[in-house]
């Protein structure tokens, strides 16, 4: 551990103010009947926050690493405690009304981390999270509580049989429609695509938010590319419940990690993976909670110079556990520092920085086609693509690999909300050169900007993947692929753009020029603007009537702390 300029605080800084002094008996009473003891009281308290749940795979194991966690911190002189807080399933959620609930949780997790380490005094943290908000949720916690902390990620799912995972049930649910398969062989993928523990086995949002933070220097070095189940990913635990001592000890602090550059680096590494749509959405969220400055723009700044090398689902062939038996992505980030397109000189929770982490990280073997080289990319630059344009004023995100062409002119087909498109699709409504527009489905208006992967998985399962575009004001799962464009802001329930459309408008995407249009002039869209009407509210009481009413812009990461 480097820093040391801190050593003279008090490593029990919050601790000391809950259980020392005759004021406090009352609280040293309380904790006795949960195991403390005479010595505890004088060791720093570390909370571990688990997010085990048996509602999902992806979080079904986590318990069992929060006890892992928690011996490393009390091996290491801390007196650990876990706490629990919630998950939700996206892959469960999906398609339904309850996957309204999803990027909710996001707030609620960081919320609820943020509340029980700041009322029970710990002086340190190791959060684990699994599915896919768990982990920005969790470092939104760690950034705005600045107590030394640890993110340690769940770990990847094992493949499915026939090499399949999650997004070959959402896939073959369209294969199905489309006649392509039958009964039978849906039946068979559905039991056999998720064999155990674990968050979904491609470069979808879970494995892309555990790369990012691992590359923002929150994570240690190669917590990011471990399968869920096995000694690996529990050592990880135990290392984790040590380091955050360390770091403890020698005063280091989220403020310290979490600088822009650390931040650049987190984008550049998602890029360089082919990650999620979310990473955009995530990425701004947890900058604005550690006070750094984030904007749409500087994805595209730093995309234009970092080129995809990974041949990772959905786009590409290969999952996260083949990914990890080559090295994970220390080996890509050791290529991506090389290259200069990395901030080497970062802090990271070793204690160290990101260039000495890496600086014994050897390359990947000669005969891996997963990871390409810079001569050979997947793609030359980011297959994130930020859009203006009269419908994105605010702003869009697009996943081009180029796969799908770089530009796509076509005829509105409009729905207000996912279930109508889904059905539409599954029933052969839709058609090629159509631009599917699915609104209504923003933060505030679905409300929960809700991803649309069945109606993606629809299009690519009727092999109508490069012959149909799609726009939302949702949002996507990393496994949604295709020509797609979401986050489009402003959203339709505040009266933007993607309100005003009708069937048959002329619409163009293209990612060359950045840019989404409608064939509109300014003054057919102040007439429609004129009589627009905001849509009823989905919810008028609870938790979506909350979010909904204090919610930002997908373009700001659809915050509600701003």
């Amino acid at each position: 551990m480097r820093k040391t300029s801190r050593k003279t605080q008090d490593v029990r800084q919050y601790s000391r103010l809950v259980v020392d002094g005759v004021k406090q008996t009352p609280s040293r009473a309380m904790l006795r009947a949960v195991g403390f003891t005479d010595a505890d009281f004088t060791r720093p308290q570390v909370g571990i926050a688990s997010t085990w749940a048996n509602v999902t795979p992806c979080n079904m194991h986590i318990g069992d690493l929060a006890r892992e966690a928690a011996a490393g911190a009390d091996a290491a002189g801390g007196k650990s405690v876990i706490f629990n807080t919630i998950t939700v399933s996206d892959g469960i959620s999906m398609g339904s009304p309850g996957m309204r609930y999803s990027l909710v949780s996001r707030e609620v997790i960081a919320d609820s981390i943020e509340t029980v380490v700041g009322a029970e005094g710990f002086d340190a943290l190791v959060a684990i999270g699994g599915c896919d908000k768990n982990m920005p949720g969790c470092v939104m916690a760690i950034a705005r509580l600045n107590r030394p902390a640890v993110f340690v990620y769940g770990g990847t799912i094992c493949p499915g049989a026939h090499h399949r995972d999650i997004v070959s049930v959402f896939e073959a649910v369209g294969a199905r429609a489309a006649g392509r398969i039958g009964d039978a062989e849906l039946a068979e993928v559905e039991r056999t695509a998720i064999p155990g523990a674990g968050s979904c086995g491609g470069m979808y949002t879970a494995n892309t938010m555990a790369s990012a933070i691992e590359a923002l220097g929150l994570s240690l070095p190669n917590s990011s590319a471990q399968e869920a189940v096995g000694e690996s990913k529990r050592a990880d635990c135990r290392r984790a419940g040590a380091a955050v001592m360390k770091l403890a000890e020698a005063g280091i602090r989220p403020s310290d990690i979490l600088t822009r550059k650390a931040f650049e680096n987190a984008i550049s590494v998602v890029i360089a993976l082919g990650g999620s749509t979310n990473a955009v959405l995530h990425l701004l969220a947890m900058a604005h909670a550690a006070r750094v400055r984030l904007r749409l723009d500087d994805f595209t700044r730093i995309g234009r110079r970092v080129p995809v090398l990974a041949d990772l689902r959905p786009s590409g062939r290969y999952l996260m556990s083949e990914l990890i038996a080559i090295g994970g992505i220390q080996p890509l980030m050791k290529r991506l520092l090389d290259a200069g397109l990395l901030h080497g000189d970062c802090l990271t929770v070793t204690g160290r920085t990101l260039g000495e982490n890496l600086a014994t990280v050897g390359d990947y073997p000669a005969d891996q086609d997963i990871v390409r080289s810079f001569a050979d990319p997947v793609k030359k630059d980011s297959h994130l693509v930020i859009l203006y344009g009269n419908l994105a004023p605010e702003g869009a995100v697009a996943k081009i690999t180029g796969k799908e062409g770089l530009r796509f002119t076509g005829r509105a087909r409009v729905f207000d909300g996912e279930e109508a498109a889904t059905a539409a699709i599954l029933a052969g409504r839709v058609k090629a050169g159509d631009v599917v527009v699915i609104r209504h489905e923003g933060p505030r208006g679905g409300p929960g900007m809700r991803e649309m992967l069945s109606p993606t998985g629809a299009i690519m399962g009727r092999g109508l993947g490069d012959k149909v575009a799609l726009i939302t004001d949702g949002r996507f799962s990393g496994g949604s692929h295709g020509f797609v464009v979401g986050h489009v802001s402003p959203e339709a329930a505040v009266g933007g753009p993607i309100g005003l459309l009708r069937n048959g408008d002329l619409l163009t995407i293209d990612a060359v020029t950045r840019r989404i249009e409608a064939a509109l002039s300014a003054a057919e869209l102040r007439r429609r603007r004129a009589a627009w009407r905001p849509k009823r509210p989905y919810a008028t009481a609870g938790v979506l009537h909350k979010y909904a009413h204090t919610v930002s812009s997908a373009s700001q990461g659809a915050i509600t702390d701003a």
